[in-house]
């Protein structure tokens, strides 16, 4: 997938990075506990698909689950960023959905393993339209919101993220060095669950083109 960042720029995401357990309310129906530092795992770039497309249901799993995020997209590259400069990073801001092989994860987890089958299935990580960060003037003011076939699963607000945006790009930074087009997804409020074949998604936020997605189930070849 091209991007095309406001500035003109058309630039390929290198890195899909992704942050779990960064809603407390998210952490409790989990069972999980809050960590110190964020909780990163990647994705697949063949896992993007855009606003519009279809996500398909994989055959090995029986159970995938949505979980709707705020999206930053790295504009200007850098290594130890400090928090204080971390959003002059961010080109834009966009509604993405981190899908999850529930069934996989947790048989992963259970053989104390990664999860990235579980998360790196292709068209695991819808992304919608990219509004330029200008127009984004508190990333941690937004409420997010994901209806599935007309129905309300998910809202949340980015103030109730336990690492900030900000938190979030220089942590990263210190770990990988961010390019233009590298994705973060930072994290889900409460209220995930399964998708069905042939339902739509329909993600919506403060200030930020909505994204809407088709579930279909992968038949046997």
């Amino acid at each position: 997938m091209t991007l095309t960042l406001p500035d003109g720029r058309d630039v390929r995401p290198g890195k899909i990075l992704c942050i779990g357990r960064n809603y407390a309310a998210h952490v409790a129906e989990m069972g999980d506990v809050s960590e110190a530092e964020p909780v990163v795992f990647l994705k697949p770039t063949t896992a993007l698909v855009a606003d519009g497309g279809e996500v398909v249901l994989p055959r090995q799993s029986e159970d995938v689950h949505h979980e709707l995020e705020l999206v930053a997209v790295v504009g200007t590259p850098g290594r130890h960023i400090d928090e204080a400069s971390a959003l002059g990073h961010v080109a834009a801001y966009a509604l993405g959905l981190d899908l999850t092989a529930r069934d996989v994860q947790a048989q992963a987890k259970s053989k104390k393993g990664p999860w990235s089958i579980a998360k790196g299935f292709d068209t695991f990580a819808p992304l919608g339209p990219l509004t330029d960060a200008a127009e984004v003037p508190d990333p941690q003011a937004l409420e997010i919101a994901l209806a599935i076939d007309g129905h309300e699963r998910q809202r949340g607000t980015t103030d109730h993220m336990v690492f900030s945006v900000a938190r979030i790009v220089s942590f990263l930074s210190s770990v990988f060095t961010l390019e233009p087009g590298d994705l973060i997804y930072t994290g889900t409020p409460e209220g995930v669950g399964p998708v069905r074949d042939g339902e739509r998604l329909h993600a919506t936020g403060t200030g930020l083109a909505p994204l809407t997605v088709t579930a279909r189930r992968e038949r046997a070849s």
